[in-house]
């Protein structure tokens, strides 16, 4: 997971699991959030003490807010949000968010960010030399319906390297954020895609240690759920705690 230089070699399994026990020398489940190679999370993780407020009420009342009048269908259709059709291949992704005891969680606001079909963010610090696409901005919203239940239309995102070590690839994926009853309440976890060849190789995915949670961040493809013609199909609950829970970055100790 260190930065390599041209001259090393690809590195095989034996290499990525060598670099993840290196990274938990205690035997902890995961990396510590300051490890430094992981350049994104040193610089997003807490290094100051949390600051105490002292009238917790007053800050959700001066807060951001959300309900049904400010969450439209178009936020969801990550296809619509611009004049021309976005290229790549169009997706469905559905699912129902669930407690532990796999009851709906209702009226709740997910929010999705990816890369466009390319692998590129629409964002000034990617500099991944690979296309933008001027109809497609990769950041989505929705609230759960009364059956838990949560739908976007977008396009499937590409791969793109993120030089963590030579060759590094990040799979194709989606950034999913759930809130709670209010913005303090915050999950933020990622979908994969079945089937992608680069799953052994991601550390990110490699450092869930438990091989039913890492199979539970893989959505699943549903052939109902594809339109004729027009798009596939994924299906991917999201369960909030208990022994299924869907795993998270808060877990995550990066």
């Amino acid at each position: 997971m260190t930065h390599s230089t041209n001259l090393d070699p690809t590195p095989d399994q034996k290499t990525i699991d060598a670099e993840m026990a290196a990274v938990r020398p205690d035997g902890s489940a995961h990396p510590s959030r300051a490890y430094a190679p992981y350049r994104s999370s040193v610089l997003r993780h807490p290094t100051q003490p949390l600051i105490v407020v002292k009238d917790p009420e007053a800050v959700e009342l001066s807060g951001p807010v959300f309900g049904v009048t400010d969450v439209t269908d178009l936020d969801s259709d990550l296809t619509r949000q611009h004049t021309g059709e976005p290229l790549g291949e169009r997706i469905t992704v559905s699912g129902r968010v669930l407690d532990r005891d796999g009851r709906p969680v209702r009226g709740q606001l997910v929010e999705i960010w990816q890369a466009n079909a390319s692998g590129r963010y629409a964002h000034q610090r990617d500099q991944h030399p690979a296309p933008l696409d001027p109809n497609f901005t990769g950041v989505g919203r929705c609230l759960t319906d009364d059956q838990g239940r949560y739908r976007f239309a977008t396009i499937k995102p590409g791969p793109y390297p993120w030089r963590n070590h030579l060759n590094a690839w990040r799979p194709a994926h989606i950034h999913f954020s759930l809130f709670g009853t209010a913005f303090t309440q915050r999950l933020v976890t990622q979908m994969y895609f079945p089937g992608d060849p680069l799953f052994r190789y991601d550390p990110i995915l490699q450092s869930v240690t438990d091989p039913a949670a890492r199979d539970r961040l893989v959505a699943e493809y549903v052939h109902e759920l594809s339109e004729p013609e027009f798009s596939l199909g994924y299906q991917w609950d999201i369960v909030l705690d208990g022994p299924h829970a869907t795993w998270t970055e808060d877990e995550e100790q990066l």
